[in-house]
C-alpha cells in the first residue's frame, strides 16, 4: 500500500504549468512539515516535501492555497528519474496529491476557500474535517 498523509505549511505558492502532450495541469509547491520530536535544547527541525496535484485538484492547489497557509494533503509516493541535456542522471521523489485540505483554523484564515467546507479531493474523505487536525496558533514557520 502506498499512502501518505502530510499536514504543513507551504513553503511557497503554489507553481502552475501545462504538460507539452496534452496540456494537463499540474501544480507543484512544497510543506514544511514538522518532525514530531525534538531533541531536548534543540529547536524543532522540519521536513520540506514536494507535491504534485494534477488537474482539477491542481488548479483548486493553485486558486486556494497560498505561502504559510497550513494544509493537509493525502496521496502517494512516487520516484522519477530523467537525464539531463549533459547526460547527467537526475531523481526526485515527490508525493502526488489526491486530496488537499484546509488546515488553519476558520477564524484565521482568509480564503474564500472555506465555501468548499475545507476540503477537496476525488474521494469522499470519510468523517474527516478540518476541526479533526489539531491546530495550534503558537506554531512557528520553520522558514
Amino acid at each position: 500500500m502506498n499512502k501518505v498523509i502530510l499536514m504543513g505549511r507551504l513553503t511557497r505558492d503554489p507553481e502552475v504549468r501545462y504538460t507539452q502532450t496534452n496540456n494537463t495541469l499540474v501544480a507543484s509547491f512544497s510543506l514544511a512539515v514538522n518532525r514530531r520530536f525534538s531533541r531536548q535544547g534543540e529547536e524543532r527541525q522540519a521536513d520540506f516535501i514536494n507535491i504534485v496535484a494534477w488537474s482539477k485538484l491542481g488548479e483548486f492547489c493553485s486558486k486556494y492555497f497560498k505561502k504559510g497557509q497550513q494544509v493537509g494533503i493525502i496521496g502517494r509516493i512516487q520516484t522519477r528519474t530523467w537525464d539531463d541535456d549533459q547526460g547527467n542522471k537526475h531523481y526526485i521523489t515527490e508525493v502526488v496529491a489526491e486530496e488537499a485540505y484546509f488546515a488553519d483554523s476558520k477564524r484565521d484564515s482568509t480564503t474564500e476557500g472555506n465555501a468548499f467546507e475545507n476540503t477537496f479531493g476525488d474521494t469522499a474523505p470519510g468523517n474527516m474535517e478540518s476541526s479533526d487536525f489539531e491546530v495550534s496558533s503558537n506554531d512557528d514557520l520553520p522558514f
